[in-house]
């Protein structure tokens, strides 16, 4: 399958979805931007030039609940019975959502490797979804003195870093 038709069928399956909600908008689908994802993976963004603000405020949730929903139902229907290298990523934003949580997620991974190192005690990260607690292992793993781990079990799974 060809990335072009990943995209599409992102696409396709995010508009039907918005469709059977009664939120009709149409998807833009494109490669995800360097730096927030990993290549192989796809950005489908919701225009909301026709939604109203009760609208976007319902599809993003409160803290971003919604919409990562969303997107979890994204990658999980869309890679259902697909071979590992046709497999998918994919990332819905809506008004910048992720963008804005892209740079909270990093400025947290930030302060955190800052207070482990000033203080060598691990530090624990709590209240991120699975996806931003993959996100902040890829942000420390640059880090050569960092390692970090997730500890417990959902609900209440959290992210630890510490000194190697």
């Amino acid at each position: 399958m060809s990335d072009q038709t990943k995209m599409i069928r992102g696409q396709e399956w995010l508009e039907k979805l918005l469709k059977l909600a009664a939120i009709p908008s149409t998807v833009t689908a494109e490669p995800s931007p360097e730096g927030l994802a990993e290549p192989g993976s796809y950005w489908l963004t919701v225009e909301e030039k026709h939604l109203t603000p009760q609208q976007i405020e319902l599809l993003i949730g409160p803290d971003g609940a919604v919409i990562d929903a969303i997107q979890y139902l994204a990658n999980s229907i869309l890679n259902i019975g697909q071979e590992e290298d046709q497999q998918a990523s994919y990332t819905i934003e809506l008004q910048g959502y992720r963008v804005r949580r892209q740079a909270e997620l990093r400025e947290m991974a930030d302060r955190a490797a800052q207070q482990v190192r000033q203080t060598g005690q691990e530090f624990e990260m709590s209240a991120l979804s699975a996806a931003e607690r993959r996100q902040v292992h890829t942000f420390l793993k640059e880090c050569e003195d960092l390692e970090t781990y997730s500890r417990g079990q959902e609900p209440d799974r959290r992210l630890v870093v510490r000194l190697r």
